[in-house]
């Protein structure tokens, strides 16, 4: 029986190996994690797999749509799985905790460019910015 990574590997012409199921595994399960993690959660099942190997099943998995690398102003790079949805994040400035939103709903003229120089948009990329509700807690049982 052919998995979902399997056949979404095959799909885009990707080999597949044991590597980029285990990435792929451990992004689907995590989303929204950095590569230490992915490394470390990948060791899990591949107790051998070097540092070099995650990067370039990372960058394989990326340029080929499958992964979408996020990068919130100052943070580390992260890695969902959750492509080609047009979704933004949600940014706990304390912790750094990310979540999903959904495409924006109502008036959002902010998504449509005053000017595209010429440009075909096919993507607005949006990061809200905020505290998450676990630190919001910790902050007012600490004051």
């Amino acid at each position: 029986m052919t998995s979902d990574s399997e056949a979404r590997l095959r799909a885009v012409s990707l080999r597949v190996t044991r590597p980029r199921l285990a990435v792929m595994a451990a992004l689907r399960d995590h989303p929204h994690v950095d590569t230490d993690t992915v490394i470390a959660l990948v060791r899990g099942d591949l107790p051998t797999v070097s540092h070099q190997a995650v990067y370039d099943v990372l960058r394989a998995l990326t340029d080929a749509g499958l992964v979408r690398r996020i990068q919130p102003a100052g943070a580390t790079a992260r890695y969902e799985m959750r492509v080609r949805d047009n979704h933004h994040h949600v940014v706990c400035r304390s912790c750094g905790t990310i979540a999903d939103v959904d495409c924006s709903v109502g008036n959002a003229p902010c998504l449509i460019a005053s000017d595209d120089h010429g440009f075909v948009i096919d993507e607005a990329e949006v990061v809200y910015w905020g505290t998450c509700p676990t630190c919001v807690t910790k902050r007012s049982e600490g004051s």
